[in-house]
């Protein structure tokens, strides 16, 4: 039977994407994923001084800024470190940075579910509402982002994280105003997400009692069922985080086996055909993100989901919302025990540094985000920043094709396919960054 090859260009997400599909029997055989814009942000980097990556990085993207610059400012200290400068932060540097990386994996989690998952579902299924579904992704994500701000000064693309801590120096009535912001967050998440307190929501760990959460959340639950897409969009069942964070550990599951994992075995490629970069572990692909992280800190509900439905495109739309729950609470507990008469920043701004190589990880609302840092003579001589969407989206290799590639394969339209590509959130200027 001849093959049918069918180019798609896929707007609504961060920057744009093409997909080249090739049919054959009426179902999807394979699919290229290209990407055809490339700015050059770690070659701007070169012979940059180090701390300069704390403001030029975050401009990498617009919805995921400040994961660029914990990684950053990570890199940075990690280099100190390896050169024998020692870097203990306070609690209190850590806590503010890790409240502020919640919130801003709130908004994105959020505004993906919103203004991406929701009405797309719903367009699918011949089931479109008259929801406003962009007014509630900027309610929460304009609270949540007020939340971050306060201590980061600014959101997108704020820099207030430096090397031995932040730059802020809150008061307790900054505290109260945080917390004001978040408690108002969670009242969304309780009454319009899901219709269930936010205690109730977090005791759920079994598959047979998914009926309870009502609200949008309920409403995507119940499309995705109703319309038998629950096992769709599997792909090869192998995760993997590098980043530690109280919510997640670093390691890769695969089964049922949790190891431990170095970012030294990372590794990009060039792909044919796009601009984007291919990332493998040991020569070996993974799926980083969301599901990544339940799966590896052994989230019950995550696990009972993934027992049922492997990792298909319910069991991933399902991790990354439950991770909403998750970071609101942790949120929460973070501005309850801050200790804010610590110093924010222990080291000199000063320190001559002038030879050293660092890597700064973190947990980007997309999966594991890494920059590689080498300085010489105290100048940045090579930058390396590898994206979660790099690990999702990319072709494969001469084993087994990517991840998001191998999800769609099997799909019987372009429009199943697509949808189960949104779920992974491409962002197209993270990717060729």
């Amino acid at each position: 039977m001849k093959k049918l090859q069918i180019k798609q260009l896929i707007e609504k997400i961060e920057g744009e994407a093409e997909l080249d599909f090739t049919f054959s029997e009426g179902k999807i055989e394979d699919v290229k994923i290209n990407f055809g814009f490339y700015r050059g942000i770690e070659e701007i980097l070169q012979g940059k001084d180090p701390r300069d990556a704390l403001v030029i990085t975050p401009r990498v993207c617009g919805i995921c800024n400040h994961a660029h610059l914990i990684a950053a400012v990570r890199a940075i200290e990690n280099g100190y470190e390896n050169s024998g400068v020692k870097v203990e932060l306070s609690s209190k540097a850590k806590d503010i940075r890790e409240f502020t990386l919640a919130c801003e994996l709130i908004q994105n989690h959020v505004k993906w579910l919103y203004m991406t998952m929701l009405p797309q579902l719903e367009k699918y299924v011949n089931q479109e509402s008259e929801e406003n579904y962009a007014i509630k992704a900027t309610y929460l994500s304009s609270i949540i982002t007020k939340a971050l701000s306060i201590f980061a000064g600014q959101w997108p693309h704020s820099s207030y994280a430096v090397p031995g801590g932040v730059t802020c120096d809150p008061t307790h009535l900054d505290v109260m105003q945080a917390q004001s912001l978040v408690k108002e967050s969670i009242t969304f998440f309780e009454q319009v997400m899901t219709g269930v307190s936010l205690d109730v929501y977090l005791s759920i760990d079994s598959v047979s009692s998914l009926h309870e959460i009502e609200g949008d959340f309920g409403k995507l639950l119940y499309l995705l069922g109703s319309n038998e897409m629950a096992e769709i969009g599997q792909s090869h069942d192998r995760f993997i985080v590098f980043g530690d964070s109280l919510l997640s550990r670093s390691g890769k599951s695969i089964v049922t086996t949790i190891s431990n994992v170095e970012s030294k075995y990372v590794e990009e490629a060039l792909q044919e055909g796009t601009l984007a970069k291919a990332v493998t572990y040991k020569q070996k692909l993974y799926e980083v993100g969301p599901l990544a992280r339940g799966m590896v800190a052994k989230t019950p509900i995550v696990k009972n989901l993934h027992k049922r439905y492997k990792d298909s495109l319910f069991t991933r739309i399902f991790a990354r919302v439950h991770e909403v729950a998750l970071l609101l609470n942790h949120s929460q507990r973070l501005l309850e025990t801050l200790v804010l008469d610590e110093p924010s920043c222990v080291l000199d701004a000063n320190i001559p540094l002038f030879e050293f190589e660092g890597t700064g990880v973190v947990e980007a609302a997309r999966g594991s985000l890494i920059h590689r840092t080498t300085v010489s003579d105290g100048k940045i001589s090579q930058y390396e920043i590898i994206t979660p969407t790099q690990w999702n989206l990319s072709h494969g290799n001469q084993e087994e094709q990517g991840i998001a590639i191998e999800a769609m394969v099997g799909a019987a339209s372009i429009e199943e396919a697509t949808f189960i590509f949104r779920a992974f959130d491409v962002c197209s200027v993270c990717t060729t960054q």
